[in-house]
């Protein structure tokens, strides 16, 4: 028997959220600068609430944008919006709220989830199709697990399971940790648009740390072959 050849792990990307918006104006001059500084996978676009007309009408005023270039635009719950507005997808917050959306996002449009309290919700996303699943994400009380237990719950997904992986990174020093621990995707926030060196120079460094981290993570092994 002789082993195949490892290709080399892919390495994980940036997924930008955004901060809460309601005058999508000053984002839409910002973007193109954003997404040219590093390599953004997907941006989820968080809404202040509204009626479905003017929600409708600021992810119409972002998407293209995202989408020209090369990044998919995700919403952040409001999947029955996703079509009609021109996204790619929403990221649904509960197990519960994912499976309800299910109908409405499958199978041409993007569903990830987070909210994932124990790894049975994890895997019952997963078999129930999701496309990404999501941890260490704040609860609506602000808290959130360590990020040791974090990165535990990372590398013990990207060690049994295909469906990709997401990070939530409170830091620039979660997104290499997250990142070295198998995480596919790393999804950053507010610390990228709070940097005192703005945020398109924050990407670029936190891009760099993840691949920094990554490149000591092991491909996956596969089977041997006879």
């Amino acid at each position: 028997m002789t082993s195949k050849t490892i290709p080399p792990r892919p390495l994980p990307r940036l997924y930008l959220a955004t901060p809460v918006i309601e005058d999508p104006q000053p984002l839409a001059e910002l973007l193109p600068s954003l997404l040219e500084a590093a390599d953004v996978a997907a941006v989820l676009l968080r809404l202040k609430t509204s009626d479905p007309r003017t929600l409708i009408s600021r992810i119409k005023a972002l998407a293209p944008i995202v989408q020209n270039k090369g990044a998919a635009l995700l919403l952040e719950g409001n999947a029955e919006l996703v079509a009609r507005a021109g996204a790619d997808g929403a990221h649904l917050p509960d197990l519960t709220t994912f499976e309800e959306a299910l109908p409405t996002l499958k199978p041409d449009r993007i569903a990830g989830v987070g909210g994932l309290a124990t790894r049975h919700d994890a895997m019952t996303a997963g078999e129930l199709g999701a496309d990404y699943v999501l941890f260490g994400e704040p609860d609506e009380n602000g808290s959130r697990p360590s990020a040791t237990a974090i990165a535990e719950r990372l590398a013990w997904w990207d060690e049994l399971f295909e469906v990709p992986s997401v990070g939530f990174a409170a830091t620039l020093e979660e997104a290499g940790r997250f990142a070295g621990a198998g995480a596919d995707f790393i999804l950053a926030g507010d610390f990228i648009w709070n940097a005192a060196e703005g945020p398109a120079a924050s990407l670029r460094t936190t891009e760099a740390a993840i691949h920094k981290a990554q490149a000591g993570v092991p491909a996956k092994a596969e089977a041997p072959q006879g």
